[in-house]
């Protein structure tokens, strides 16, 4: 056990080292992220059109094509201003012009009156409107106010936009304020002949992608290293354990553009990508063992598109947690996290477990699932804070924010028992140092 804890202990530490070392490489021309500006905000305020027959309209930015979509302004209609668009069926809303290069585009949308749910993508055209590939994650619309959902897009040269009402048939929805951003010269481009939408089974790669600091244990996708075996999405990356029955670690990145309006689909259900010679975890797997299927990548760091949240439901995604543990001390974590993003960061997050043996509702249990699903010991997590920027690697340093956390599987670790997560931290800490002989003996059983 000691072993591995330095394990990754070390891990951690050469992740900042190696950080240290680029920038030190970078010296005074390390990049620096200088902002974008809009070049396009289209509020739909200066044209009308009243019907939803298929037609083109004026606005300020320039020419747009309507079809199964109009301008509308009705207390029943979420907008900004006066109006916006209002979108039926098989909407479509299309710019008949090119802008030069676009960094992200931002758009806000909502259901119209108490309509239900709608979905809808973005497209985009570097042709002149020729051909369309999708940008982005699907969306979906359910909420009669207006929601911010951000595209990151990056590519330079020449490019128009679509978006596309692509389910809830009847189901109308609402579209305002269509910003679109400078070219950022800083950010890496993105070919989209080989688009690298969240859509596809295709991970990100570089910047923002879910293994940018590394591989802890060197997992590969190999059959013959069935408790190191690498599973690679585009939500997440895990080395996944056979013998365990669950993951090694988990790692994942979030950015404002995986955070949206999307509930949880709880669809828990068996990772059929797993060699099928192997046992498949099963969504009723942890029933009466007295422990939760914790999430290592949480269902709301993936609230972007249907797609993303249904796949952190994965059983490969999940581990025993004890109740209490996962409800507070994890979900109060991962709420930090998305605070921090939602106020101008990022975060690199890797989680995993070892050992075997926890105390759940149901009292101490070493394995469940007729010993194919191991209870681990201890539970951990690393997270990497960074401003919103380019080049995250070499902006990592000896000042870069850590947050790292290891805690027991237990049941009497929570905010509002007698021992608490801060209490327990610092204990374990205590334990290190001459302070411990002088801690109150009751809370020595730690």
């Amino acid at each position: 056990m000691k072993l591995i804890v330095n394990y990754y202990a070390a891990f951690i530490v050469l992740i900042l080292l190696s950080a240290c070392d680029n920038s030190k490489q970078q010296g005074n021309n390390t990049i620096i992220n200088k902002g974008v500006s809009p070049i396009v905000k289209e509020t739909f305020e200066a044209g009308s059109k009243n019907s939803y027959d298929p037609a083109k309209v004026t606005f300020n930015s320039g020419t747009w094509y309507f079809d199964d979509a109009l301008i509308a302004g009705s207390d029943k209609d979420a907008k900004v201003g006066g109006q916006s668009v209002r979108m039926r069926n098989k909407g479509v809303l299309r710019m008949e012009f090119d802008v030069n290069g676009a960094s992200k585009v931002t758009v806000k949308h909502a259901a119209y009156a108490r309509n239900k749910t709608s979905g809808w993508q973005l497209k985009m055209s570097v042709d002149g409107g020729k051909t369309y590939t999708q940008a982005g994650a699907d969306m979906v619309t359910n909420e009669h106010r207006l929601q911010t959902v951000t595209f990151i897009i990056n590519h330079k040269g020449a490019v128009r936009f679509e978006l596309c009402k692509t389910s809830g048939g009847g189901n109308r929805m609402n579209i305002d304020d269509f910003t679109i951003y400078s070219f950022d010269e800083h950010a890496p481009v993105i070919d989209r002949q080989s688009s690298l939408s969240l859509t596809t089974d295709t991970p990100v790669v570089g910047d923002n992608s879910n293994l940018l600091l590394g591989n802890p244990s060197n997992a590969v996708s190999s059959t013959r290293i069935p408790d190191n075996y690498l599973i690679t999405r585009p939500y997440y990356t895990l080395s996944y354990n056979r013998s365990r029955g669950g993951p090694n670690w988990v790692s994942w990145y979030v950015g404002e553009e995986w955070l949206g309006d999307i509930k949880r689909v709880n669809d828990f259900r068996a990772d059929d990508t797993l060699p099928p010679s192997w046992y498949h975890v099963q969504n009723t797997s942890y029933q009466g063992s007295g422990f939760e299927r914790g999430h290592n990548c949480p269902s709301a760091d993936r609230s972007s598109s249907l797609k993303a949240n249904s796949a952190t439901f994965l059983m490969t995604n999940m581990i025993p947690q004890a109740p209490a543990n996962n409800q507070h001390t994890w979900g109060n974590l991962e709420g930090y996290e998305r605070m921090l993003v939602n106020k101008g960061n990022e975060v690199y997050v890797m989680m995993g477990s070892y050992g075997s043996g926890g105390y759940g509702t149901r009292g101490f249990r070493t394995t469940i699932d007729s010993g194919r699903v191991t209870v681990p010991a201890y539970i951990w997590k690393v997270v990497v804070v960074l401003p919103n920027g380019n080049n995250d690697l070499h902006r990592v340093d000896a000042t870069t924010r850590v947050i790292a956390v290891i805690t027991p599987t237990i049941t009497r670790l929570n905010p509002t028992g007698p021992i608490t997560y801060a209490r327990y931290v610092i204990l374990k800490r205590q334990q290190a140092t001459t302070y411990w002989v002088s801690y109150p003996k009751r809370y020595r059983m730690l």
